[in-house]
């Protein structure tokens, strides 16, 4: 089947109710629906789990690296980890510079082009090996993290592997490789996660030959430095029953040659953050930069689902970042917990510390797991794993956020103390405070985890609105919904019930030893999973996308069931290497303690909420009727001020 009709955007049905909806929201519904990725042509362990169908044949064996694939990743690292050491990352920091020369030495060692293909002058690297890479840049510098992974998950290798002709990638992927770094530009000052309202257009020219692109991208990180960018416009609409929808159109766009921007591109504005401080991130303005049509990836009108499958590809560098952070957070935090004693013994000995190193330890251990099967999977290439992907982001950089925060409060002083500062005195040189502010991000970047959740929770919905569409819209007519009648009774009469039923005589899972409880724990919750999520599309209907505390616990749940199937996996797999070792068993044994009772918790928070006290305070709050508690401070904000660009 080809990508275009997996793909027919024509064919795009709104499930949610349109009739209260303004003109700008529906278009925002159907450009966004139309992006999605409309079938299922590969199994998805995680959308089985949604469905209450705990299929363990995903997770056995274990994946792991050949031997000869490995020693391709260990070599690679011995050399990737001498470049690195040529900066100090603190000096990163301060500078907010990643030295030309450090950036050369960089290409040179091919860090630059791990994912692109071995004829076209890259490595060639399988996911596994390039998120060991990224863990273990992640781990000394997040500046150096981010500059390689924008280039290469999002920027233009990787949609370029996935949608480019084949002159395409003749033309850019030896420079890729070798000397031209790349971004991706998509963020608007106006324009966050609706790219329906995106502003940056390219207006066809020369019969088409050629376009103009005009607009203004925010955000763009590597756009300072980058030769190369993917650049998402608006270009000509389409009229789809009658009525017209934007079509969203993605670039690749050279800014600079020989060090300088080309004309008609300018940089206005390097941003700085709070953390990844040595990262170039940019406000770049086009403006009339003419763009052959044979730069356009995939297809005119197919930017967005470009964008979107490009930042699912990218979303699985995140667990591997995440997991090289809390790594480096476990080293630190047992060498502390030994050396540094109060009331006459280390801290890692007081109950406090215990609980603090426990839960840091087994939480990197789910952290390994997950990175190590989203890995693996997506070289085998066997799997849809864009539900998967998604859990990783959003499982993996929220862990990170608490794991660098326990691991701050167990440093204390020290960890709110500046690295320069600690080396100034002649302690370690732990670098807690900068780690902190630059993980930061992550919960916010490539799909923040609010949007995540409401992914998640669309793909989750898919089978259900697949079968049971016409009688979640308020708007069909009574013809469709008896139409539907058959194929819901054919469905829902046999599998409704098995959810009920089947967690009475969850079984087996006896070959994973001690852990099985932990397995039939998830056998069981899926059920209960997939009722619950029938349960709550039956009573709200297509007002259930409004009720986004309700799907956010049950995207909370699945996550968690998702992380301690593969964590108990992978404990499962390295004990049958080694029986003498029992540490992996204690790790995820932990690891599922604590994960059970999150699960527990957020199936009796589905029922038991203050959802609608917090949105009826919300609505007072923006109403503007709590003012007068705003009163007795000095109001921040430059509300006079003009946005560079529009001057």
């Amino acid at each position: 089947m080809s990508e275009e009709k997996k793909h027919n955007e024509e064919d795009v049905e709104l499930v949610m109710d349109t009739t209260k909806m303004n003109a700008e929201q529906i278009s925002s519904m159907e450009v966004a629906e139309s992006a999605r990725e409309t079938e299922w042509t590969k199994p998805s362990f995680a959308s089985k789990l949604f469905m209450g169908d705990f299929d363990t044949s995903f997770l056995y064996p274990f994946p792991e690296q050949s031997a000869e694939e490995k020693k391709i990743g260990d070599d690679f690292l011995v050399k990737l980890e001498k470049v690195l050491k040529m900066i100090d990352p603190e000096e990163v920091d301060r500078t907010g510079e990643l030295p030309e020369e450090y950036r050369t030495a960089l290409f040179e060692v091919g860090a630059f082009g791990m994912k692109v293909p071995k004829e076209y002058g890259g490595l060639g690297f399988t996911q596994v090996n390039y998120n060991r890479a990224a863990q273990l840049i992640a781990s000394y510098d997040g500046a150096t993290a981010t500059l390689i992974s924008a280039h290469q998950s999002i920027g233009v290798p990787n949609p370029l592997k996935m949608f480019g002709t084949p002159e395409q990638k003749k033309k850019y992927f030896p420079r890729l490789a070798t000397r031209s770094i790349s971004a991706f530009a998509l963020t608007e000052p106006d324009v966050g996660s609706d790219p329906s309202k995106m502003t940056t257009t390219a207006e066809p020219i020369e019969d088409g030959e050629y376009f103009l692109i005009n607009g203004i991208k925010l955000w763009c990180t590597n756009g300072p430095v980058a030769e190369l960018i993917v650049v998402m416009t608006q270009t000509k609409p389409k009229i789809v029953r009658g009525r017209e929808r934007k079509q969203i159109t993605a670039f690749i766009v050279e800014v600079k040659k020989d060090g300088e921007y080309l004309e008609g591109v300018e940089c206005l504005y390097r941003c700085d953050f709070m953390g990844l401080r040595g990262i170039y991130n940019g406000l770049m303005k086009f403006t009339n930069v003419k763009v052959h049509k044979s730069d356009i990836l995939w297809a005119e009108g197919r930017g967005l689902a470009l964008a979107l499958r490009t930042l699912n590809a990218g979303r699985l560098t995140l667990p591997a970042a995440s997991a090289g952070l809390a790594k480096q957070c476990l080293y630190m935090c047992t060498k502390w917990g030994k050396e540094r004693e109060q009331w006459g013994r280390p801290i890692g000995e007081h109950e406090e510390g215990r609980q603090k190193l426990a839960y840091i330890a087994s939480m990197t251990f789910a952290l390994d797991a997950v990175t190590k099967s989203t890995s693996h999977w997506t070289d085998q290439g066997e799997a849809d794993l864009r539900i998967e992907a998604a859990m990783a982001k959003l499982f993996s950089t929220e862990v990170a956020w608490k794991v660098i925060d326990t691991t701050m409060q167990f440093r204390g002083g020290r960890g709110y103390e500046r690295a320069d500062s600690l080396r100034a005195r002649g302690e370690d040189v732990f670098p807690v405070e900068r780690a902190m502010r630059d993980c930061r991000i992550n919960m916010i970047l490539e799909g923040s985890s609010e949007i995540m959740k409401l992914f998640l929770a669309r793909e989750a919905m898919d089978p259900h609105i697949r079968i049971a569409g016409p009688m979640m819209k308020a708007s069909s007519t009574f013809s469709d919904k008896m139409g539907a009648v058959g194929k819901i009774l054919g469905f829902y009469s046999t599998w409704l019930p098995k959810q009920y039923i089947a967690p009475l005589f969850v079984g087996g899972h006896s070959n994973m030893g001690p852990l099985a409880r932990h397995y039939k724990f998830v056998d069981k919750a899926s059920h209960k999973l997939a009722r619950s999520f029938i349960y709550y599309m039956a009573m709200y209907q297509d007002k259930l996308e409004k009720k986004q505390m309700i799907l956010g616990r049950l995207v909370d749940i699945g996550t968690e069931l998702f992380v301690m199937s593969v964590t108990c996996a992978y404990a499962k797999s390295m004990m049958d290497k080694d029986r003498s070792n029992k540490e992996p068993y204690k790790l995820a044994n932990h690891f599922c303690e604590l994960a059970r009772t999150r699960v527990n918790g957020y199936f009796k928070s589905l029922s038991c909420n203050h959802d609608e006290l917090s949105n009826k305070m919300a609505d007072s709050v923006i109403a503007g009727n709590l003012e007068w508690l705003e009163e007795g401070i000095i109001k921040a904000g430059l509300a006079d001020k003009k946005p560079l660009g529009t001057e």
